[in-house]
């Protein structure tokens, strides 16, 4: 098949890619480059079965494709709060533009959402349900809303137009590609620590997440896509379910780098939740998937990359 990624040259786009032209297909690689790399398709761009465009999806397209994937959106703070209206434009838009793509030429389409749309979340582990505690007006809610806004427009264009559409709940993704100053904790951990600096830790570092390395991710992402279930426009989260604190976390990067680590605390940022971790039964009934990468073992790799990049 003919495949479009937006966000093509981002982390998880640029994963995406490889896994895509594995599988067969044909890829079209979409992105603005504001946080995405050439970098990271670089190994990519003498194929004759791949194509990069650099495009912002704010403003409409047009390929004949048979799958979309739709993946372009800053997904750290650091990043997200820089442009915060800009952001939501990107997330909502961009939607838009490529609903109507989709709907035009009749192509199914993958919507990245995230576990952001839980909020700090006060139903644990959170199912894809849970409608979510999100502050509409917080620093983060030109993300959270964003993707949520998105996600309505999948559904009113499934409704509405028949679009087939799918939407995946991505919770915390790491491994290589990652970049250095993306804000998050798993690369700003990994950049201190190779830097021989204190790592930082916000809050008392018992706030919890579910780290799920970024291969397992894109397995999950490629089978809903592939999902014909009645079902399959169901939001869907993929994630570990492996729940690890800040401090465990760096206990973890220890390991790897074969050192204790010295930590230095931070207080936490406003509206970061507390605990997040997915329900993943939707996702290993319906598609068979779990993750399987183990913590230590994704870490070594991620480390790995790091050190070459650095």
């Amino acid at each position: 098949m003919r495949v479009l990624v937006t966000g093509g040259a981002g982390f998880l786009g640029s994963h995406l890619c490889d896994r895509l032209l594995a599988d067969g297909h044909d890829v079209v690689a979409v992105d603005n480059l504001f946080t995405g790399s050439k970098r990271n398709i670089a190994h990519l761009m003498s194929r004759t079965d791949f194509e990069f465009v650099r495009h912002d999806v704010v403003n409409p397209i047009m390929f004949e494709v048979d799958w979309i994937f739709n993946l372009a959106c800053p997904a750290s703070p650091v990043h997200y709060q820089y442009n915060p209206v800009k952001t939501v434009k990107t997330s909502v838009m961009g939607a838009l533009n490529m609903l109507g793509l989709a709907k035009r030429v009749k192509a199914r389409i993958l919507q990245a959402s995230t576990s952001e749309v839980y909020g700090d979340p006060a139903e644990h582990p959170q199912t894809e349900a849970y409608w979510g505690n999100v502050n509409p007006i917080g620093v983060r809610s030109c993300y959270d809303e964003g993707k949520r806004v998105a996600e309505t427009l999948m559904m009113d264009y499934h409704r509405q137009n028949g679009v087939d559409i799918r939407i995946i709940r991505i919770f915390n993704t790491y491994g290589p590609r990652m970049a250095a100053d993306d804000g998050r904790v798993v690369s700003n951990f990994i950049v201190q620590a190779l830097r021989g600096e204190a790592v930082t830790v916000y809050g008392d570092g018992n706030q919890t997440r579910c780290f799920c390395y970024v291969d397992d991710l894109i397995d999950g992402m490629v089978r809903l896509m592939q999902y014909e279930g009645d079902d399959a426009h169901e939001p869907i989260n993929i994630g570990s379910t492996e729940e690890c604190s800040m401090n465990d976390l760096v206990a973890c990067l220890g390991r790897v780098c074969g050192r204790a680590l010295t930590v230095r605390s931070e207080p936490l940022p406003a509206d970061d939740p507390v605990r997040r971790k997915p329900d993943a039964t939707r996702a290993r009934k319906r598609l068979g998937w779990e993750a399987k990468v183990k913590l230590d073992e994704g870490m070594s790799r991620t480390v790995a990359y790091f050190k070459e990049t650095m």
